[in-house]
């Protein structure tokens, strides 16, 4: 279940240039950071709130590549010192992994979903527009398509938010589940299977894309060396898998019979679906000259007044912590 990847020996958007990683001690942006590492850049910054992981990451990067890295404790959500960040390091490439990503989690907590997801994001776009960001690449996912969780409607947001900017390129990759990742089903059936001998999957026909977090990082890297803005890029994860036949293909790796495994269905939880979509039927994405990777021009949902008004609201719904009116406004109420 794993693939190798190797990134590219030159990055425009990352050799020689001051580089930074929100939401870097994570799965995906420490895979971000060690192949960033690889490929030269003038610095390189990781921003998290995980002060135990970033530390842990800057020591062993440290240590394989050499270089000297600067790991920054701090919120996305603080405004403040985002912009002493931005006005301090000037980053020229800005790659957004900061997110909430956990969807019963998120449905359970609406209000720290947009403070986070869609707040945070616009702290970073602003910073990055003021002091003078080249590319700014934020990871987006399947569930941004046609959402129907907070989670999902969040990231179709800050996918918004990239479109009519004016100074950097701002871009966004959107892709699928991730094999390994912090969260993922995988990991978790691996632990069940050990401890229980059985496994808990929400419905065994949901279907998920899955990709390597090595492949999906190199594809990532190479969307931010693309140049066209309001672009959204996809990854070509392949076809479908049902989380049946994960569970199965688990059971196998771990020397198990699958007669001796018990899988326990347990229902699809607030926000899932039983499949997710990359692209929804207005987009047309097209080949770019990196396989596996596709673009799109990317289809503005509101007009600059619209957006502007949805925020205010969001914004205060969120401080008034008013789930209702969250949802509503993020247009999920519909879907329920």
């Amino acid at each position: 279940m794993s693939e190798k990847a190797v990134p590219p020996a030159f990055n425009p958007a990352i050799t020689e240039k001051d580089v930074l990683i929100t939401g870097g001690a994570g799965s995906i942006g420490s895979e971000l950071a060690r192949q960033v590492c690889q490929l030269a850049p003038r610095s390189l910054t990781l921003l998290d709130i995980n002060e135990n992981a970033l530390y842990l990451l800057n020591q062993s990067l440290s240590r394989h590549y050499g270089m000297d890295i600067t790991p920054e404790v701090i919120s996305i959500r603080d405004r403040t010192a985002i912009f002493r960040l931005f006005d301090r390091l000037r980053p020229q490439t800005v790659i957004h992994a900061a997110a909430h990503k956990h969807v019963p989690l998120m449905e359970q907590n609406p209000d720290q979903a947009v403070k986070n997801n869609i707040f945070g994001t616009l702290n970073l776009f602003d910073a990055a527009q003021q002091y003078g960001a080249e590319k700014v690449v934020l990871i987006s996912s399947d569930k941004a398509v046609r959402p129907s969780s907070v989670m999902g409607a969040t990231k179709q947001i800050c996918e918004q938010l990239c479109l009519g900017r004016n100074g950097p390129v701002f871009t966004a990759v959107r892709f699928g589940n991730v094999l390994d990742s912090a969260g993922s089903v995988i990991p978790l059936f691996r632990q069940q299977l050990h401890e229980e001998k059985r496994i808990l999957l929400t419905d065994r026909r949901m279907t998920r894309y899955f990709m390597s977090i090595p492949q999906a990082v190199q594809l990532i890297l190479q969307a931010a060396a693309e140049n066209d803005r309001g672009k959204i890029y996809m990854l070509d994860m392949g076809n479908p898998v049902s989380i049946g036949q994960i569970a199965l293909k688990v059971i196998k790796e771990e020397g198990f019979s699958p007669e001796d495994v018990e899988l326990v269905e347990t229902g699809i939880r607030p926000g899932e679906k039983l499949e997710e979509l990359l692209a929804s039927p207005d987009e047309y994405f097209t080949p770019t000259s990196t396989p596996r990777l596709l673009s799109a021009n990317a289809v503005s949902l509101f007009s600059a007044d619209q957006k502007k008004c949805l925020l205010e609201k969001l914004k205060i719904a969120a401080e008034n912590i008013d789930h209702l009116q969250i949802r509503e406004l993020l247009g999920l109420c519909k879907n329920e």
